[in-house]
């Protein structure tokens, strides 16, 4: 057993989770951080026009979503394989699923980008593109769909560096990227004139420089994983199990652009494109704000992982009541920040009063469940660590396919808009609610299982994989 595994099988709890999670949550609040300097110096730059740059940045966002949505399901679904084959000792094994995982990404997201390219415009205007924000968001994704490859490969070997246990490594390539995206936008939009498409650029260029940081790491020979070029070659197993238990990011992440495809439409008709504008802003805020938890999430899954694959379930018990603790402190944080600050917040994205206002009012409906919200990423990133495909795919789906958007569709009929906002936390709340129904009984079977390897090591056998 290398030191990465005895850190993941014997290390104190609260300790390693701190340890993995701490260079998560930085990575992930630069990523964040970035999405939103993109949408605060477009802002800046178009004044009296910030309202439509703005929401051409929203409506292109959930388009970016669904690359975002298969890279996820390839690096969470393969690093869950991985945690696990090197809690067995699997190691060429785990080697194998790591080159399948970077086939995978490349092969995708060419589709994607040659897919999305020929079908921009439609796509545009399906996502609540109105014909004042089509061209801001016609010149910002043209640009951003060619560095989805760059996108996918950052995401995937992330996932795969953070299941062994190097959670500084996928740290460091995401302060990288974020800290050149930031350094690189007011330079591309301001100093060089290039407005919204410069933004693009500035994205695209910072991503490549973290990519080639990966890549270094991996040929350095740092990493608990090789990767062999001969075992690029396609396994059809590997590939099924990864994205059965992909699957759930991957639906979260599709079902939140299908929620927006729905919602800019609402949007546009109730509020115009003032309307687009503030949610665009209330989703990089709460982005910026989450962020932080998912940082946990991260952290989180290859101790669980790991622990689950060697039958230790008690560690996982216990890994599992830490991250509900520290994600709910953070959502409650969250929360507060977000309703007791909004103006101050809106501020920061544009001067028009009008849209300062109404950002106001909506997103202090809009986080009222927030504090529910840990709970939930920590549900369904149980059933993600430890490969059971089935109910991690339910939870992904709850929130936004089960209950927001049929909210969304019949509260503003008697609300008007604000029955668009106040469909977000009845959402969460009936998220919330399933959710923990599910991690009691999940807490029930792993009681069991240890009770039954501590009575008899042989008698706890794992589930069928994607159970």
């Amino acid at each position: 057993m290398d030191e990465r595994s005895r850190m993941l099988a014997d290390e104190n709890i609260g300790k390693l989770l701190f340890k993995l999670s701490v260079p998560a949550i930085i990575g992930m609040l630069v990523q964040a951080f970035y999405n939103l300097v993109d949408t605060l110096f477009v802002g800046r730059a178009y004044g009296a026009e910030s309202i439509q740059a703005i929401g051409g940045i929203a409506v292109a966002f959930p388009i970016q979503m669904i690359g975002m949505a298969v890279s996820l399901a390839i690096g969470i679904g393969g690093a869950s394989i991985i945690s696990r084959r090197l809690g067995e000792r699997e190691q060429k094994k785990a080697e194998k699923i790591f080159a399948n995982l970077i086939f995978l990404s490349l092969f995708s997201s060419l589709l994607i980008t040659e897919a999305g390219l020929i079908f921009i415009v439609p796509l545009l205007k399906t996502f609540g593109a109105t014909d004042t924000i089509l061209p801001y968001a016609l010149e910002y994704l043209e640009v951003i769909l060619y560095g989805t490859v760059l996108f996918s490969l950052a995401m995937v070997t992330n996932a795969v560096i953070r299941s062994e246990g190097n959670a500084k490594v996928a740290m460091n390539s995401m302060l990288i990227s974020g800290g050149l995206n930031v350094i690189l936008d007011p330079i591309f939009i301001f100093s060089f004139g290039m407005g919204i498409r410069g933004a693009a650029i500035a994205t695209v260029l910072a991503q490549a420089i973290g990519v080639l940081y990966v890549i270094r790491y991996f040929l350095s020979g740092k990493s608990t994983l090789r990767f062999r070029p001969s075992d690029l070659k396609p396994d059809s197993k590997i590939i099924t199990e990864a994205l059965a238990i992909g699957v759930s990011p991957f639906t979260r992440n599709v079902s939140g652009s299908l929620m927006i495809i729905i919602l800019n439409n609402l949007l546009a008709f109730y509020g115009g494109d003032i309307a687009i504008a503030v949610f665009g802003i209330i989703n990089r805020l709460l982005m910026f704000t989450l962020m932080p938890m998912f940082g946990i999430i991260q952290g989180f899954q290859p101790i669980v992982g790991f622990n689950y694959g060697a039958k230790n379930f008690e560690r996982v018990k216990d890994t599992v009541k830490l991250a509900i603790l520290t994600t709910t402190v953070m959502s409650i944080a969250g929360f507060l920040i977000l309703y007791l600050f909004p103006e101050q917040l809106f501020g920061i994205f544009s001067g028009d009063h009008q849209l300062i206002v109404e950002g106001k009012n909506a997103v202090r409906i809009v986080v009222l469940a927030t504090p529910l919200v840990g709970f939930q990423v920590v549900g369904a990133a149980l059933y993600q660590a430890i490969g059971k495909a089935k109910p991690s795919l339910f939870l992904s789906m709850c929130r936004q396919m089960l209950f927001l958007i049929p909210l969304v569709l019949i509260l503003p009929k008697y609300l008007d808009l604000p029955g668009v906002w106040a469909a977000f936390p009845l959402a969460d709340s009936l998220a919330f609610t399933v959710t923990l129904i599910m991690v009691i009984r999940e807490f029930r079977s792993l009681a069991e299982k240890g009770k039954n390897v501590r009575n008899d090591p042989a008698a706890g056998n794992l589930p069928a994989r994607g159970d």
